[in-house]
């Protein structure tokens, strides 16, 4: 499972759950609370009217009096109130009054009067000075049909008179419990419903930070150039920041051993040679001798200023991860110009350069270090030259190409020599390795098609190498190209 869907489903359970068992109490809470709210009002209720029954109830016409016909008027008059968008258009009280030996002597409902309710909790209890009140079933087999009795004493002074008692059944408040608890029951699935959308987008967060740091690790651990994908102030931000300082502390380490290695290996031979020809030359020997060997000291020390200048040109643009300010470079005016520079190394050689730009790449462009472009294509050219044979041409060639990822710009550079071995194609681009040049020459430092290629992934490019059916080695440098 990933961690995104682990992080999402955690937060979601614990989220979920707390507001679950919140509105499992709220909802379990608005039926008890609404009841006990009507207690109260009952009981404040009962009490105002056994004050109000006092003085009928102390001259035996609490059946006939003005108490009676009051409460017997008040279920006829009209009334039209709305309640929270609830109609209320009838009195949902019965009232009902019994003497000291719990007989009803009055009934607003009419169905009681002459009835023994002494065993009723309600007058039973508060016969004896209690608190009296109960709810009872009017349907035994009905869960919703019960009434709330609450009763209160009827006192002349200290004297007993009877029992007042209000009645009131709990359906009249049902439309209002379930509308509280649909509305908490509402509210609460929009607040999970919330919750979950901010979960949802925090767990996004976190999870792509987590994505893009995994593709730059990756990145790293591939050896390609990656820059470090996230930025601010937060704690993913700064474990990125932490990665890249300990990749770049590795990366240069292992950077010097590397090159501390090839570098004493490649100069080993070259050192050899000058140490030998330098023995020699403090014995007595003809002149034509000791100026074949000062000559074998000489180009042996300009072989090694070329490989450390080389090495540290290709170490600048190994330790770059991007173009710090690119610009627009034209290839075509850079390619005439190599040309024009390179002619006379081709003409010592025997060698003809003949470019030839396309009519729709003339005025392309890419984005990129005219510098680093122009010491790239400079090492193509000049390994072309060194493996052309005398009286053949290298082809300079420049066209633009459109491919999946938009318009790109393509140099090639094609030689007429001997091509490259077989056995040398998967390491034509490894530093320090160089094939014999032809006429039993020098080998190169083993460095600029290494550099050519660096250059070309700097520029988000590619450069690939191989033989022609017709014979001689291509180059191919493509780069993307600007828009038009």
């Amino acid at each position: 499972m990933r961690i995104g869907l682990r992080i999402f489903l955690g937060f979601f359970l614990i989220v979920g759950l707390a507001a679950w068992l919140t509105l499992r109490v709220f909802v379990q809470e608005v039926k008890p609370g609404v009841r006990q709210a009507m207690e109260d009002t009952l009981i404040d209720t009962a009490h105002a009217l056994a004050a109000l029954a006092v003085d009928d109830m102390r001259e035996g016409r609490i059946a006939d009096g003005a108490f009676a016909r009051r409460l017997t008027g008040l279920r006829e008059a009209p009334l039209d109130a709305e309640l929270w968008g609830l109609r209320k258009r009838e009195i949902g009280y019965r009232v009902y009054v019994t003497d000291t030996a719990g007989i009803v002597r009055f009934d607003s409902a009419g169905i009681a009067v002459g009835q023994d309710y002494s065993r009723w909790n309600d007058v039973y209890l508060t016969l004896r000075g209690k608190y009296g009140a109960r709810s009872t079933r009017s349907d035994p087999d009905d869960e919703g049909s019960t009434v709330m009795y609450v009763a209160a004493p009827i006192r002349d002074g200290e004297r007993l008179l009877g029992v007042l008692t209000v009645a009131k059944r709990n359906a009249v408040m049902a439309p209002v419990i379930a509308r509280s608890q649909h509305r908490i029951l509402l509210h609460g699935l929009l607040l999970m419903g919330v919750a979950a959308a901010i979960g949802l987008a925090c767990t996004l967060w976190l999870a792509n930070g987590l994505r893009r740091l995994r593709r730059y690790a990756r990145a790293v651990a591939a050896g390609e150039r990656a820059a470090m994908p996230l930025s601010g102030a937060g704690e993913l931000a700064e474990l990125g920041r932490a990665m890249e300082t300990m990749r770049l502390r590795l990366e240069d380490k292992q950077y010097v051993e590397h090159y501390i290695h090839t570098l004493t290996h490649e100069m080993k031979s070259p050192l050899a040679a000058i140490r030998g020809a330098a023995e020699l030359l403090r014995e007595d020997m003809p002149a034509a001798d000791r100026a074949r060997f000062v000559g074998n000291i000489d180009s042996q020390a300009r072989r090694l200023a070329e490989m450390v200048a080389k090495l540290l040109a290709l170490a600048e643009v190994e330790q770059r991860q991007q173009l710090e300010a690119p610009r627009p470079v034209a290839l075509a005016p850079l390619l005439a110009q190599l040309a024009t520079e390179l002619e006379p190394r081709a003409r010592q050689r025997g060698v003809v350069l003949s470019p030839r730009v396309e009519s729709d790449a003339g005025s392309a462009e890419v984005l990129g270090d005219p510098f680093l472009l122009r010491q790239a294509l400079a090492n193509l050219v000049e390994n072309a030259i060194d493996f052309a044979p005398a009286g053949t041409t290298v082809a300079l060639g420049l066209q633009r190409e459109r491919g999946d990822h938009g318009e790109a710009l393509a140099v090639t550079v094609a030689d007429s020599g001997p091509g490259i071995p077989d056995y040398a194609l998967p390491k034509v681009f490894e530093r320090f390795y160089s094939l014999p040049r032809p006429g039993g020459r020098d080998k190169g430092t083993g460095l600029g098609l290494c550099f050519a290629r660096e250059v070309a992934l700097l520029h988000r490019g590619e450069l690939t190498l191989g033989n022609r059916p017709e014979g001689g080695a291509q180059a191919r440098l493509r780069l993307p190209a600007t828009p038009r």
